[in-house]
């Protein structure tokens, strides 16, 4: 099978690569290696896919833009993929305050350019990432797929429940299956600078207060990088599955699009979470608490019942052996 991931040098990009890879299948990855955050992080992450792990001429990288219509349309020509994980995305809640420009350009359009170079290209599965975010300002918790998600309260946030409905649309109209997956909090190594974990452990080892928004007691779903990705991969397993069977007419008439939760079902407080790095480092950071943040949202949970069932498995890594993973990872790659 041949696999277009775009955001291949994000985090959730770089380890899925690397786990395709070693399942033996063809992977074309794009991004555009923007500068929201460390770009020299991105260009590790691709130069340990490309040079230290697979020779197998199973990777391709193309440095692209998914608002750049013309130059996505090429790649998909090119590889014919059957199908495309799209991860690119502009994220953060706290920029997008500040810079809802990026957020249009690559959120919206760059997700239409998608949708498109899938529609003309015959991709038979679009998966794709949506946010733990399009819940907002839900009360309701655990927060469950079927829950109303109308009142988000970041642009990015607004960006992602679009992602949803457009690609609901196309599922409808195009017949193209399509699979949203949102995300609750990711961490693990290779994880992006702008993330509590990272920000915490760099302040820690330097020595500088760390900030802890809502006065500490920011509730989270952890959700470690290797559960995140072994629910992708059987996401890609259960569509083989599901392609081998013969479609009735009634099947072809249903709307295929899917919307999971994909977390950790254990809720952690955001001081707990300090501690735990705290523990981890043998260090006492030194806090700073703060009121909540506009366009944060207090707590997370998911409701993960309906993956579960879908694909048989949850994420399960206990957050302290996720941290110490990091830190050990944070260590080695800053020295």
């Amino acid at each position: 099978m041949k696999i277009l991931v775009t955001g291949a040098a994000g985090f959730i990009g770089y380890h899925l690569c690397k786990r395709l890879l070693s399942l033996g299948y063809y992977v074309t990855g794009v991004d555009n290696l923007n500068d929201y955050y460390d770009v020299g992080l991105k260009r590790a992450r691709l130069k340990d896919l490309e040079s230290n792990l697979y020779q197998n001429n199973a990777l391709d990288i193309n440095i692209c833009d998914i608002a750049d219509s013309t130059g996505l349309s090429k790649i998909f020509i090119k590889l014919e993929p059957d199908m495309v994980i799209n991860l690119a995305a502009q994220a953060g809640v706290r920029y997008s305050i500040e810079n809802p420009s990026k957020y249009i350009d690559s959120n919206l359009v760059g997700f239409a350019n998608i949708l498109e170079c899938c529609r003309r290209n015959g991709v038979k599965h679009l998966i794709y990432a949506s946010s733990s975010s399009v819940y907002g300002a839900n009360k309701k918790s655990p927060f469950n797929e079927l829950d109303k998600v109308d009142k988000p309260l970041s642009l990015y946030a607004a960006t992602k429940k679009s992602n949803e409905l457009m690609a609901y649309t196309y599922s409808h109209l195009y017949k193209i299956q399509t699979t949203g997956m949102r995300f609750f909090t990711v961490y693990g190594p290779w994880g992006r600078p702008d993330m509590a974990l990272f920000l915490f452990t760099k302040a820690m080892l330097e020595g500088r207060p760390i900030q802890l928004f809502n006065h500490g007691n920011m509730v989270r779903a952890f959700t470690y990088i290797d559960d995140v990705i072994e629910c992708i991969v059987r996401l890609i397993a259960k569509d083989s599955i599901d392609s081998n069977a013969e479609d009735t007419e009634e099947d072809l008439n249903i709307v295929n699009h899917k919307i999971f939760n994909v977390g950790s079902s254990k809720s952690v407080k955001l001081i707990e979470y300090v501690m735990a790095i705290e523990k981890s480092l043998e260090i006492r950071s030194i806090k700073e608490f703060l009121p909540l943040q506009q366009g944060d949202v207090a707590a997370t949970l998911p409701d993960t019942s309906a993956l579960a069932k879908y694909i048989g498995y949850q994420p399960k890594t206990p957050l302290e052996y996720g941290i110490n993973q990091f830190v050990e990872w944070y260590k080695g790659y800053y020295a």
